[in-house]
């Protein structure tokens, strides 16, 4: 995502060109591309597919668009089995239209997580609950912090249901270093995530993550944290940008990659 404006061909290319060697994908373009190809597309490049994103929507009271989320959830599994990734990304829901009951929500999630942890266990799969800055608890994801997301997870094996650390997301919370730790004592990390935070912040929030180095938070700090912790795995760079989208493709993977260099250890 945060070169979306590339194909999936061209991104590809651009980060076996700048020596990047694995990548973080998302559904939609996956699915537009079909999951087999860009299977063989990533594997023939010597890339490897590190987390597919996303999953979740999990909150919804009519069993109808429950049951549909629960399916489409168990397709993103299959997707993430095809691309030979171990992690799918949970964004887990808002509130459903006309409710305020956040407990209630979050209820729903673990009786998800339920059904969908067997499964993905049966397909190599672990599910990574992200908790999302509070701004999105009402219409993206009630799930805020590391200590709600490992509450969660902690009612099923690691190896079934863990938590992804996103920097932009936790920088604000003070407790987030004490539950990284609780996180990485029971192998729950199953994946770490740069973003920066810049503000103001667009119309709309969504697309407000800033280029890394470019606003208040302190990635080496957070990256030793997870490291700490015990997490030896990928570090994923996650921006939802207009001006980047705007800008050309492979000069902002390769911004990235020297942003990177320069921000993390």
């Amino acid at each position: 995502m945060t070169v979306k404006q590339l194909s999936l061909p061209e991104l590809v290319d651009a980060c076996r060109d700048l020596g990047v060697p694995a990548v973080g994908l998302w559904r939609e373009p996956v699915q537009a591309y079909g999951a087999e190809a860009a299977a063989k597309l990533v594997r023939d490049a010597g890339l490897t597919v590190t987390t597919l994103c996303r999953g979740g929507f999990l909150t919804a009271i009519d069993p109808a668009e429950r049951a549909a989320a629960l399916a489409d959830n168990r397709r993103a599994v299959d997707e993430a089995a095809t691309l030979g990734t171990d992690t799918l990304v949970l964004v887990s829901g808002g509130l459903p239209a006309g409710s305020k009951d956040l407990r209630g929500a979050r209820e729903r999630i673990a009786d998800a997580l339920a059904e969908l942890g067997p499964y993905a266990e049966e397909h190599g799969v672990r599910l990574a609950i992200e908790p999302l800055h509070p701004m999105y608890a009402s219409d993206r994801c009630v799930v805020s912090t590391l200590a709600q997301a490992l509450d969660l997870a902690e009612r099923f094996p690691a190896r079934q249901v863990g938590v992804t650390v996103d920097t932009y997301h936790v920088w604000w919370d003070d407790t987030a270093p004490a539950q990284i730790a609780r996180a990485g004592a029971q192998d729950r990390i199953h994946t770490f995530q740069l973003a920066d935070w810049t503000t103001p912040l667009p119309e709309g929030v969504l697309n407000g993550r800033g280029q890394i180095g470019d606003g208040s938070v302190d990635m080496r700090e957070w990256q030793g944290h997870v490291e700490a912790a015990g997490y030896t795995g990928a570090i994923e760079v996650e921006l939802f940008n207009d001006v980047l989208w705007a800008r050309d493709g492979r000069e902002v993977l390769a911004e990235t990659a020297r942003r990177f260099v320069e921000h993390t250890a």
